[in-house]
């Protein structure tokens, strides 16, 4: 008999489940988990929050890079989804999305080619970043040699941060500079506060909001856009709340579109955006709720190698580690149906091996060989790229959907 190995056999794919399988009982672990009602909630809260500011909505497709999400907050009202990259973008082309903000450069000839490619779709609606002279050049060259116009935003950035230019005097220069190519169309301005820390923060990203908003007017008023109504976008997942606040002070409701993108808000988690959810909450009184961890990541106690120490079958592989350790959740019997969890909080993963998570025991604690922790994480990006498929599960944990990702 001849078994078959093939790679593009969905079934062998890490993470799959049969539609109706039960994580506790007919799963392969370790699985990427997404509750179905928490992943519901999140994408209505949010949607329902930029309309409730006045925004457009285009949600940052990097954090999953899962169509299926995609399609989801498309259908909830999102104007666009945003991508860091020309792959990325082709990748949500290919699954239904003709809307894209690249919230990034397009730099190099063979990313240049596959927007170009893009492009001869009419239907298609793109806009990327440009912050220096060079870029605006080449960009112009290339798509001006291929009969296409491409349209380009200013980042404005901070000083120390990331990309963008670094004053106004920049930014007015750069604008110059697109007027002077045909094949360019200067659609609006752009900026990520999240790389804005420290002990005032909070104010300082307020500033930066308003510096952006009157560095769009100014250019409005020397006719710099290609649009009559420029984009003005910002925000990422932690201060969407200040961004959105800032842009309605400013005035900026019809005159420009306002676009807010934040991404991990989908699936949310139980770390870093957890404490950033608690700040919106408390400057937002009039917020209801607010937003729910969706995500989860769940796997086997393999070892018991010592008292009060198991041994999990999670690792670096699997799950993000970046900006926290993933936290244990709940515990699981794999022969008790329906599954009834036991909260297992209490216990803590002290350190990571590619395969292996080491977990602390709590006291009283009752854990077997074979026994399934669900574990929650903290930066979602970082834990969905590790992934080819997610499952999406119903309240009782039974898989409904398998979620493909395309990293």
């Amino acid at each position: 008999m001849v078994v078959s190995t093939s790679l593009s056999d969905v079934s062998l794919e890490k993470g799959w489940a049969a539609p109706g399988a039960s994580l506790v009982r007919d799963v392969s672990l370790p699985a990427l988990v997404i509750h179905r009602q928490a992943l519901e909630h999140n994408i209505h809260w949010m949607q329902n929050f930029a309309h409730k500011s006045d925004a457009e909505l285009a949600p940052h497709g990097k954090t999953s890079m899962t169509p299926a999400l995609f399609r989801r907050q498309l259908e909830q009202g999102a104007w666009a989804i945003t991508l860091a990259t020309a792959v990325q973008t082709r990748a949500a082309y290919a699954h239904g999305v003709r809307r894209v903000l690249m919230a990034n450069q397009l730099v190099g000839a063979p990313n240049m080619a596959l927007i170009a490619e893009l492009l001869a779709d009419p239907l298609f609606d793109f806009h990327c970043l440009v912050d220096h002279l060079d870029n605006v050049v080449a960009l112009g060259r290339f798509f001006e040699a291929r009969g296409l116009r491409l349209n380009v935003m200013i980042e404005y950035g901070v000083p120390g941060g990331r990309c963008g230019c670094r004053d106004e005097q920049q930014v007015r220069e750069l604008a110059a500079a697109i007027a002077a190519q045909p094949a360019l169309a200067l659609t609006g301005i752009e900026g990520y506060e999240g790389v804005i820390h420290g002990d005032h923060a909070e104010n300082d990203i307020r500033l930066y909001a308003a510096s952006l908003v009157d560095l769009a007017v100014q250019l409005q008023h020397q006719h710099a856009f290609a649009l009559d109504q420029p984009i003005v976008t910002a925000s990422g997942s932690a201060w969407y709340d200040l961004i959105a606040e800032a842009f309605d002070a400013r005035a900026v409701r019809g005159r420009f579109l306002s676009v807010l993108r934040p991404g991990c808000y989908v699936v949310h988690d139980h770390g870093i955006y957890q404490e950033a959810q608690c700040g919106v909450l408390e400057r937002r009184g009039d917020l209801i709720e607010g937003l729910r961890p969706a995500l989860e990541v769940w796997a086997h106690v393999q070892s018991m190698p010592e008292p009060g120490l198991a041994v999990v079958a999670l690792g670096k592989r699997d799950v993000a580690y970046d900006a926290g350790l993933p936290m244990p959740l709940m515990r699981y019997r794999p022969d008790v149906e329906p599954a009834v969890g036991e909260d297992v909080s209490a216990c803590r993963v002290t350190r990571m091996m590619d395969q292996h998570a080491f977990m602390q025991v709590a006291e009283g604690c009752e854990l077997r060989i074979g026994d399934i922790v669900s574990f929650g994480t903290s930066h979602p990006c970082l834990t969905f790229d590790k992934w080819r498929t997610a499952c999406l599960v119903d309240e009782q944990l039974q898989v409904v959907e398998n979620m493909p990702t395309y990293f």
